[in-house]
């Protein structure tokens, strides 16, 4: 790579949206650009009707994410540096780009799997935790450092870790601020998948391809219930299961995927 290349790569196909973050050199860091970009292209998946799910990884083989960089962004972050150029301005005008990249709070809930092709360390562990489905190399490490070096994982880890592993190991990971390896991410049922390093991208490619042929507003409206009914009584959270089946059962997909079944043919869906 070099220093003209967008340090975020953005393809879509078949109703897949590809993610890449595209700094090797740097272990894919977080820069100011790389947030920036990364802002705008959720915003696209977001809008575009054809995006069932995406799909979101690291160039090379040795990093997914080390998370942001400290020599550049963790002090625009702080207010100790003064930004240089049009990508730190764009992103010192709005500092909490940084949490939209990483989809802390995001608005939208279309399906996000990670590839986790390399380390994912401080940020970059943050950026997994914000996914659905991830599939991580057998090579790769996963840890919430920010304890290390003076700072705290305030992109979203603080709560979803103790939504996703049980207190104890939350408590480890956030406390002890260590990586661990994939085969304990996988026992304490922090990622899906383990894989050899060469079948990470194909592995999360086919559960992607696999997750797109639901209907686009039924995985979307799946995925609102299971995420704003966590933590609620069961009287709040059938509450919002009930709404998010309501708004699925008037759709047009609704109607056309049993259709489709009592006449064996393959629905035609369409997100509306």
């Amino acid at each position: 790579m070099t220093d003209s290349e967008p340090h975020v790569l953005y393809a879509k196909r078949d109703g897949i949206a590809y993610v890449t973050m595209n700094r090797p050199a740097k272990r894919n860091a977080f820069s100011p650009e790389m947030l920036v970009r990364l802002c705008d292209v959720w915003k696209d998946v977001a809008e575009d009707r054809e995006i069932r799910v995406a799909l979101v990884t690291g160039a090379g083989d040795q990093a997914f994410s080390s998370g942001g960089d400290l020599g550049i962004t963790i002090p625009l972050m702080m207010r100790t540096r003064q930004p240089v150029g049009e990508w730190e301005e764009r992103f010192a005008a709005d500092r909490k780009q940084l949490y939209r990249a990483i989809l802390r709070g995001a608005s939208f809930f279309k399906p996000v799997v990670a590839a986790i092709n390399g380390h994912a360390l401080a940020g970059g562990a943050e950026f997994v935790l914000a996914t659905d489905i991830r599939v991580m190399s057998s090579e790769a490490t996963i840890g919430v450092t920010e304890v290390r070096r003076g700072l705290i994982a305030g992109g979203g880890s603080l709560v979803r870790l103790a939504r996703q592993v049980p207190w104890a190991m939350a408590m480890e990971l956030a406390l002890v601020g260590e990586a661990i390896s994939a085969e304990q991410a996988l026992g304490m049922g922090l990622v899906n998948r383990v894989v050899p390093p060469d079948q990470v991208m194909a592995t999360a490619e086919e559960l992607a391809r696999r997750i797109s042929l639901g209907a686009p507003m039924a995985l979307a409206k799946t995925k609102e219930a299971m995420v704003r009914s966590n933590g609620l009584s069961f009287d709040e959270a059938f509450a919002i299961e009930a709404q998010c089946t309501k708004d699925n059962a008037a759709t047009e997909d609704a109607k056309d995927g049993p259709r489709a079944f009592m006449q064996k043919r393959p629905p035609v869906f369409t997100g509306r």
